[in-house]
């Protein structure tokens, strides 16, 4: 007996040409292919589909109700993170997530060192202050204003100590970039936990949350965005840190407490900082304290959540995610979430 699949790709404009796919034998399936798919036109768009493919349209638990679609069994998101879906909602109902591990880690991590740099050298400041002339103006004292707190200049890589919270694709990437450059790495175990397990790479050093918080001139963010990591960096947490530090963020927004990052910037209780990511996307001042007015004179970069941004990533995407949807039509599938 013929078995039947409706695939629907929401976000099919993300590729050129969509891919399209050729079914296995034993099975006929229908394809829709949309550039982009808005909120209001989700629900119609889905009614029908078996398969759905997207890489960051929220799909919530009403999306996912059997009342507006009944015949889902499996959604393949052409990205890392899968925080757009109701995961929990999924497995009520026994549908199918896959995502593309790995397919970004060397844009992302690229992406790290770029904002690291950014923030520790005050690369946004300097900028400004060249083109609007504060160069000829202040000359002799333009180098103080970009010391820290203490009145110190720059940290160069030999003396940085990086702290890693999240030690996945991402993490270990950068602890090896960060490695190459001279700094001391350090991984951090869960927050809360006291003796964090051992790690099998002789070469990190694996230590306790807090303990990272207080050693590390850099801090790079690297968990996914799950309940347990929500305001994972607050108020209490700066508290901890250095007024050497930067602090990287190319998680998720959410995952580091906005206004309590905006005011560790204004009390220069930290030196820097650099996100790629918003609690609400995409971000505006309407949206986020850290993009509000006032901010133009901070040690803040930022950049609009396209850290995975590159030619290698659209090529793992590409490969990746139709990769899985074939695999789960052919009974086998692959990077499964839930």
């Amino acid at each position: 007996m013929t078995e039947h699949h409706h695939l629907v790709h929401l976000q099919a404009g993300l590729f050129d040409p969509p891919h399209q796919f050729a079914a296995p034998p034993g099975i006929k399936l229908t394809q829709e292919h949309h550039p982009t798919t808005t909120p209001e036109q989700l629900h119609a768009r889905i009614r029908d589909a078996t398969i759905i493919i997207l890489s960051y349209t929220r799909i919530d638990a009403e999306a996912l109700s059997e009342a507006v679609s009944p015949k889902l069994k499996l959604i393949a998101v052409t990205a890392v993170g899968t925080d757009s879906v109701d995961l929990e909602a999924c497995r009520k109902r026994g549908i199918r997530v896959t995502n593309c591990p790995g397919s970004n880690v060397e844009a992302v991590s690229n992406h790290v060192m770029a904002l690291y740099f950014a923030a520790r050298r005050n690369i946004v400041r300097m900028d400004r202050a060249t083109k609007i002339g504060t160069w000829v103006k202040f000359r002799s004292s333009l180098s103080d204003g970009m010391a820290d707190r203490d009145g110190n200049w720059c940290l160069t890589c030999d003396e940085e100590v990086m702290g890693i919270l999240g030690y996945g694709y991402v993490g270990k990437r950068v602890a090896q970039m960060a490695q190459a450059l001279g700094m001391k790495v350090l991984v951090a175990g869960r927050k809360g936990e006291e003796s964090p397990p051992t790690n099998g790479d002789t070469n990190i050093q694996r230590t306790a949350f807090d303990e990272v918080l207080k050693r590390s001139t850099v801090l790079v963010i690297a968990v996914p965005r799950i309940p347990e990591t929500m305001n994972m960096i607050s108020t209490a947490e700066f508290a901890k840190m250095s007024c050497k530090t930067v602090l990287v963020n190319v998680a998720r927004g959410g995952i580091v407490d906005e206004v309590a990052l905006l005011q560790a910037l204004k009390d220069r209780t930290i030196h820097g900082a650099a996100t790629d990511v918003f609690a609400v996307e995409p971000a505006s001042a309407e949206t986020s304290p850290l993009l509000a007015e006032g901010v133009d004179e901070l040690n803040l970069t930022a950049s609009p959540h396209l850290a995975w941004n590159a030619d290698k990533t659209a090529k793992n995407y590409a490969r990746m995610s139709p990769e899985n949807v074939m695999n789960f039509l052919l009974g086998h599938p692959t990077n499964i979430i839930v």
